[in-house]
C-alpha cells in the first residue's frame, strides 16, 4: 500500500474535515430561541441542556437546539411589542436573530395582554394564539408565603380584605402576635406574580370574578386597594429575588409575601439551619399561573423555525423533561409526572383545593395597572447618591447620565427623589417630586447634565447624608431608601465603614424608620469593593448589584421597581 508524503497527508486530512463535521459531529443546529417568564427560567435552562444531549431533528436531519432567556412577564410582553412594532410598522428585518421564536409568560393575564397589544399593532393578523391553543408546560399557584406561626390569620375567606382592615397579625388571628403586617409583592408593571396579586386583590374587594370586572369596578375600589398596599415594605421586579430577600431579612422585614408556590418550595429546599421554615397559604380563589409554550403565527417565524419549535414543544412535554419542572418545585403539566417537591416538607400542600381565577378583559387589566401606578401604589422617598469622582471619566459617566434620565422619567406621581452628587465633597440635593410632570423636572435634568468626573470618593459620608435627608423629610406611609451608585472605593470620608453601618442600623428595619440601602457597583472588576457594597446593602434590608456601561440602565430599571 502506497504511503502519502507528510504534506500530502496533511492536505488530505484537511480536505476531509468538512465530511467529518457533517458526519460524526453533525451539521450546525437549527437554533430556537425561547423567551420565558422568570418562574419558568430554571426549568427552561435545565430542559435545554437535557435536550441538547439528544436533540430532535428537522425533516432534513438538522438537529434542533433550544436557547433560553428569562425575564419578568411584563418585560416579555414589552420586548415582543417592540419587536412587532419594528417589524410591522418600520419594516424591520424578519430574520433578526434577537427575536425569539418561542415565548412563555407566567400566567393567563399577561398572555391575553400580549395578544391584545400585538393585535393593536396588526388588527388583521392573529399573531399570538389564545391560551387554549398554547400547550401547557407547568403551573405554580399564587400563594401567601409566611411563617407557620402567622399562617392561620391568612388561611381564611377574603384574606385581602382582612389585610386591608388589620394593622397587625393579632387582628388577623386573635392567637397571633401583635406584630405589624409587613407585606411584599412584585411590581405588576413588570412581573406576572405582582399583576396576578393585584387583579385577585381588586376582584376580592369588588366581590366579583376577575373576568366580569369592569373599568368602573376598578375605579370604585381604589381606597380598598390602597388600604392593603399601605402594608408594603418593598416591591420588586423579580418574584424569586423578593422571596429570597424575605428569607434573608426575616419576618420583621416582611411577614407576608405574595409569591408562587414554587418560590416557597425552593426557599425551604435551600434554607440554612438558622433560617425559619416558610409556609404556603392557599387563598380560596387564586391564579394557577399556567406557563404555556407560545408559538406566534407571525411573519418573523420561518417554516424551519416553526418546525423546530413544534419539535421542541413536544419534547418539553415528555415525562423525562417534565421531571425537571418537578425538580424546580413546579407542578408539571404532564399528568403522568408527579409534583415531587410540592410536599409539606417544603412548606406546600399537594392536595390544596382552590378556585382557579381567570383573566379580566385586557382593558380592565390596563386600568388596574394604571390605578396601581398612579393612586394605589405605596409612595416612595428615595435618596439617590451618585458618584461623580475622577474615575468616572470616559464612557462611564455618559452611560450613567442616560440611565439616570430614564430613571427620572419613570418616577410615580406621588414619589419623591433627592439627587446627591458627590466626589471629594457631597453637594446639596436636588429634589424632584412627582416625576416628569413635576415643576422640579427641569432642575433634575440639569443635575444629570451637569455631572462632571473629578475629585475623590467620600462614599461613606455621602451615604450617611442621603440617609439623614430621609430622616429629616420622611412622611408617614412612605417606602424609604438610599440608592448608591459608585465606581470606586471610599477615599477621604470622615466616617469609617463600621461607624456608617452602626448609623444605618439605627435607622434600619429593626426600628420604625425602616430605611433600606441599595448599592450598585459600577465599572470593571477591582474598580469598587463589592464586599463592602454588599455588606452595606444586605445588612440594611437592601441589595447589591454590579453594573457596566452596557447593563447599568437595566440595573437601575430593576431597582426602580423596588419602590
Amino acid at each position: 500500500m502506497a504511503r502519502l508524503p507528510a504534506p500530502a497527508l496533511v492536505t488530505a486530512l484537511l480536505l476531509a474535515l468538512p465530511l467529518v463535521g457533517c458526519g460524526r459531529f453533525g451539521t450546525p443546529p437549527q437554533e430556537i430561541r425561547m423567551l420565558v417568564g422568570s418562574a419558568l427560567g430554571g426549568f427552561c435552562t435545565e430542559a435545554a441542556a437535557a435536550i441538547g444531549k439528544d436533540p430532535p431533528r428537522l425533516s432534513d436531519g438538522t438537529p434542533v437546539s433550544l436557547v433560553c432567556r428569562s425575564a419578568g412577564s411584563g418585560d416579555v410582553v414589552s420586548e415582543m411589542e417592540e419587536h412587532a412594532r419594528n417589524l410591522i410598522q418600520a419594516g424591520g428585518d424578519h430574520a433578526d436573530p434577537r427575536i425569539p421564536t418561542l415565548l412563555s409568560v407566567d400566567g393567563e393575564i399577561y398572555h391575553e395582554l400580549l395578544r391584545q397589544r400585538l393585535q393593536r399593532l396588526a388588527p388583521t393578523l392573529d399573531l399570538i394564539p389564545p391560551p387554549s391553543d398554547a400547550p401547557a408546560l407547568a403551573t405554580s399557584p399564587m400563594v401567601f408565603m409566611t411563617t407557620p406561626a402567622l399562617a392561620k390569620g391568612l388561611d381564611r375567606a377574603n384574606p385581602f380584605q382582612a389585610l386591608g382592615r388589620s394593622s397587625d397579625h393579632h387582628q388577623l388571628d386573635p392567637g397571633g402576635p401583635r406584630q405589624p403586617i409587613r407585606y411584599v409583592h412584585t411590581a405588576p408593571t413588570r412581573s406576572n406574580s405582582g399583576l396576578q396579586t393585584l387583579v385577585a386583590m381588586v376582584a376580592e374587594v369588588a366581590g366579583k370574578r376577575p373576568e366580569t370586572l369592569t373599568v368602573a369596578d376598578v375605579q370604585d375600589h381604589t381606597a380598598d386597594v390602597k388600604a392593603i398596599e399601605r402594608h408594603v415594605t418593598r416591591y420588586g421586579s423579580s418574584t424569586e429575588e423578593l422571596a429570597r430577600a424575605m428569607q434573608r431579612n426575616g419576618v420583621f422585614w416582611a411577614s407576608v409575601a405574595s409569591v408562587y408556590e414554587s418560590s416557597v418550595v425552593g426557599l425551604n429546599a435551600s434554607r440554612r439551619p438558622d433560617q425559619e421554615r416558610l409556609q404556603a397559604v392557599y387563598p380560596r380563589a387564586t391564579y394557577s399561573s399556567t406557563m404555556r409554550a407560545i408559538l406566534p403565527q407571525a411573519p418573523w417565524v420561518s417554516p424551519r423555525q416553526r418546525e423546530g419549535a413544534l419539535l421542541l414543544v413536544e419534547r418539553l412535554q415528555r415525562p423525562d423533561i417534565q421531571q425537571l419542572a418537578a425538580a424546580q418545585g413546579l407542578r408539571p403539566a404532564n399528568p403522568a409526572v408527579p409534583a415531587s417537591r410540592v410536599t409539606p416538607a417544603y412548606g406546600a400542600d399537594p392536595r390544596a383545593v382552590y378556585d382557579s381565577l381567570r383573566a379580566p378583559k385586557p382593558e380592565v387589566v390596563e386600568e388596574i395597572i394604571r390605578l396601581w401606578r398612579d393612586q394605589a401604589k405605596k409612595p416612595s422617598r428615595v435618596a439617590l447618591v451618585v458618584d461623580s469622582s475622577g474615575s468616572m471619566q470616559g464612557a462611564k459617566l455618559p452611560a450613567v447620565q442616560r440611565s439616570l434620565q430614564a430613571y427620572l422619567g419613570q418616577i410615580g406621581p406621588r414619589d419623591v427623589i433627592a439627587l446627591f452628587d458627590f466626589d471629594s465633597v457631597v453637594q446639596p440635593p436636588v429634589v424632584l417630586q412627582g416625576g416628569g410632570a413635576s415643576p422640579d423636572a427641569d432642575r433634575a435634568q440639569q443635575f444629570v447634565g451637569s455631572l462632571k468626573a473629578e475629585g475623590g470618593t467620600v462614599l461613606y459620608d455621602a451615604v450617611r447624608q442621603g440617609r439623614d435627608w430621609l430622616r429629616r423629610t420622611r412622611r408617614p406611609g412612605e417606602i424609604l431608601a438610599v440608592v448608591v451608585l459608585t465606581d470606586g472605593q471610599d477615599n477621604g470620608s470622615q466616617l469609617s465603614l463600621d461607624a456608617l453601618n452602626a448609623e444605618l442600623d439605627r435607622s434600619g428595619f429593626r426600628g420604625d424608620e425602616r430605611i433600606g440601602v441599595f448599592t450598585i457597583g459600577y465599572g470593571g472588576e477591582g474598580d469598587y469593593d463589592a464586599g463592602v457594597l454588599k455588606r452595606i446593602a444586605e445588612s440594611n434590608g437592601g441589595e447589591f448589584a454590579a453594573g457596566t456601561p452596557d447593563s447599568i440602565r437595566r440595573r437601575m430599571e430593576d431597582l426602580q421597581m423596588a419602590f
